[in-house]
Formats: structure tokens, sequence, C-alpha cells
């Protein structure tokens, strides 16, 4: 094992994860230090870096028709601007009294020791795989990366049938049954919960079931996966719940993804609830002055309920990257937490959520009012006014917003937007109702829907008044 130290005179940063967070970061850190003040290393044990992971679905189902289209700077781009990017090298220890990690190239077998005076932990997250007979078998496919999803396509170009199983029906699950359907295949989506989206409240989630049974794909509900059944060959054959059979020619695991904190972990690093890394405001990890993390691999801070939350999500990784580049660089930068904002599609209905669904009001022990509405995206009269549903939930005492969860057609899902500010402002849903929002036929009605939510949810709130908490003793 050899010892690597090619730095010269100036710092040495080192970025564990090459994809949003650690790419950001490295980039950044560059524009902010010249190569003689900073060299910058990263790591990345797979074939790409700076990708869109969100886009693969889209990419397995043909709407982005190529790999490259996915990928925001090569590894080219990235070396060009005095960054040494090592691909296909993977980091296996985090030696943090010697500042140093230890790292395997995946290619020559070689394996050696780099130094740092900075560290960037972007390790990313990992599929949930979990532990059943047969679920390593050829055909059974997390998607995470791009090397995921070139495997899953070249799985289906050999498929010997066109039936597919989804496991799960989380934001992957949903999207990939999309994109499975549009590959020609017959899919079914096995589940535990009762309805997909348990990102949203049950009764939203039963709008997604509709529509993703609208496309033809079977949904099964309530049921775990027992095992994996596979062929002579070791090839998947059929996902098997407790009380059925489904046969499969490919299976994807849709379960969701926890945080890849395997060599925080063993480094003493400092974990949340959730197995995600503890940063401050400036992304460094507590108690550690000169290592920052970022990305999948670490929790946050949600603005409503003030509890720690793992939410995976692309906008918060690049953010991260470049909170964490700037204070590298000598500058400073402050990441103060999310609202727990997204957005997705299944087929042309547009889900999108932020803030509190009503179990997390009630995990946090805040008392709140739901409302649910019905109205349109465009004026009612206007040609292509699509169906819209809005829940909100505001906060009983105060009226302060909580969340809101939006399904429907055409220009539903952006609409969250409204509701993500009033969140970080912390408004009540009374001062949303004043908000000057945009207005005409072809883009919305003369209320707009989050407005019409936020209407009903003040006159709730008002006719039901909190009581006072009676005290036993």
């Amino acid at each position: 094992m050899s010892e690597r130290d090619e730095r010269g005179g100036a710092e040495r940063l080192v970025v564990i994860g090459g994809d949003a967070a650690g790419m950001a970061a490295a980039s950044q850190a560059r524009r902010l230090r010249t190569p003689e003040e900073l060299q910058i290393v990263a790591f990345e044990r797979g074939h790409f870096t700076s990708y869109s992971a969100c886009g693969i679905p889209y990419w397995v189902g043909g709407t982005v028709t190529g790999r490259d289209q996915l990928i925001a700077r090569t590894a080219e781009e990235h070396r060009a601007r005095d960054i040494g990017l090592r691909l296909r090298t993977e980091v296996t220890e985090i030696d943090v009294s010697g500042r140093r990690v230890r790292a395997h190239d995946l290619d020559s077998g070689e394996t050696y020791w780099t130094s740092y005076d900075k560290l960037v932990i972007a390790t990313g997250a990992r599929p949930v795989r979990p532990d059943l007979p047969g679920i390593d078998a050829d055909g059974v496919h997390g998607v995470q990366t791009l090397d995921d999803g070139q495997a899953l396509i070249d799985s289906l170009a050999r498929a010997r049938g066109r039936r597919a199983v989804v496991v799960g029906a989380g934001y992957i699950g949903v999207e990939m049954a999309e994109a499975l359907i549009l590959r020609g295949f017959e899919v079914t989506v096995v589940d535990r919960g009762e309805e997909p989206m348990s990102t949203l409240d049950p009764d939203m989630g039963r709008l997604v079931r509709k529509a993703m049974t609208g496309l033809g794909i079977t949904m099964v509900s309530g049921a775990g996966v027992t095992g994996v059944r596979t062929d002579g060959a070791g090839r998947v054959r059929a996902v098997v719940t407790s009380d059925a059979e489904y046969p499969a020619d490919v299976v994807v695991l849709g379960i969701g993804v926890r945080p890849e904190t395997t060599l925080a972990r063993a480094a003493g690093l400092p974990l949340g609830a959730r197995g995600g890394l503890l940063t401050d405001l400036a992304m460094r990890v507590r108690g550690h002055e000169d290592i920052w993390a970022g990305g999948d691999c670490v929790e946050v801070l949600n603005l409503v309920s003030g509890q720690e939350q793992y939410v995976p999500l692309g906008t918060h990784a690049n953010k991260h990257g470049q909170v964490i580049g700037t204070n590298v660089g000598g500058g400073y930068a402050t990441f103060p937490g999310v609202v727990g904002t997204a957005v997705s599609k299944v087929c042309d209905l547009e889900i999108a959520r932020t803030g509190l669904r009503e179990k997390d009001a009630d995990r946090a022990g805040l008392r709140y009012e739901p409302v649910v509405i019905e109205s349109t995206s465009r004026a009612g009269y206007y040609p292509g006014a699509a169906p819209m549903t809005v829940k909100m939930l505001a906060e009983r005492d105060t009226g302060r917003l909580l969340g809101v969860q939006i399904i429907g057609g055409e220009g539903a899902g952006k609409r969250v937007d409204i509701a993500a500010v009033a969140l970080t402002a912390r408004m009540t849903a009374e001062q949303m109702t004043a908000l000057d929002l945009g207005y005409a036929p072809p883009f919305s009605p003369v209320w707009d829907p989050v407005l019409v939510a936020a209407r009903k949810a003040v006159a709730k709130v008002r006719a039901n008044p909190s009581r006072p908490r009676v005290i036993s003793h």
C-alpha cells in the first residue's frame, strides 16, 4: 500500500463522491482558490460524474434519448479546471486522526492513502435492498446511479418476456413504473402501504393510485415481499409475497434510499436518527473543524417542524455543495434547512408536496386543521382547464401554514412553490389569502387554487379554536 502526496506547498481538499454535492463543492472551491493555493482531489467509484440521477427514469422510459444528456459536466471538464478527479476509485476508509483517506482503484487493484487538510464527504445514498431470498438475483435492480440505469436498460433489452415488477411505490417506484410502461412492459407495483406515495397523506395518495391504474399498471397494496424466485440460471422469474406470486422478467426496487454513511460510521463521525451525517449551518460535520458533508448522506433541519429530517434530493445536494465550496474556499455561506418540497408526475398527473403531512404534524405535537378543495388549473371556461386537488394544513392556534399537497393536470405541480415560499416565511393561511399572484384565464382562475385552500383553512381555524388543555393531578 502506497501513500500519495503530490500537493507541493498547497493545501489539499479531498472530496469523496463525484456527483452533485461533491463536485459542486469542488467547483466552487476552485472558483475561489487557485491550484497553487488549493489542490483538489476527488474520488468517484463509478464511471460518471456530475449527472442528474433524477433523470434516470426518463432515460429508462425513452423520454430522454441518451445517457450523456444527463451529464452536466464530464470528468474531462472537471480536470481541465484543475480538479484531480479519479473515477473508478472507491474510498474504503477515513482516518480522522491521521487526516487521510484510503482509496482503492477498482480497475488496477491498487490501494493507497491520500492525506487531506480539508475533507468533503458526499457519498450519497444507496437503494434499500432488503435481506430476502433471491434479492441479488440477475434481473433485480436498484436505481441510484448512471451505472445502475445502464444496467437496468441492458437488463430490459435481454429480458425473455415483457413482465416487470416494481417493489415499492415511492417517488422512484412510481416514476420507474411509468418508465417501464413506456418501454412496453406489463407492470405490477407491489407495495406495503395502502396507497402509493407515502410522502403524501393517504387521501391524496389515492388519486395517484387512480392515475397509475389508468395507465394499465396493476397495483398491489398492503403486501410485503418475502422473496424473489429465480430460474435454473439464477435469473429472476417472480416476486413472492405472503399470499401471492407475481411473474417477473425484471424487477426494480423502488423502496427508497438510505444515506450511504458506512465510511462515516466507521470513522466515528456523528450520525442522526435516520443514519445521515449531522452538520452545522455551514455544512461542517459537527465537532470536526475541517470535515464537511452534503447531499444524500446528510440529515437536514425541517424549518416547519424544527426536527432533523432525511430528504435526499438533488436540489439540496447542489446547494450543499455551493455552501461547502464557499466555506472551504475562504468565504462564508450557510444552509438553513428545508421545508420538504418535492414534485413528480405520473403520465399527465402532476404530484407536489411541501411542509408537513398529517402524521408529521402529529409527530411534532402540532394541532392543526386539514382542508381539501377541488379547483382547476385555468379559468373553467378556458380550453385545457384541468382538475386540481389542493390539501392544506394550518396550525389550529395560530393559523400558521404547516403543509400543502397538490395533485392535478398541467400547471398543478409548480404551484407548490407558492406554498414553499409561504412556509419559509412562516406565513399564516390568512396572510396567504392576500398574496398578489398573477392572474389571466390561460393560467389560473380568478382565485388561484392555493388561495382558495388558504381561505378555507382560515375559515376552519376560526370555526375551531383550540380548547385549553386540561392537566389532571
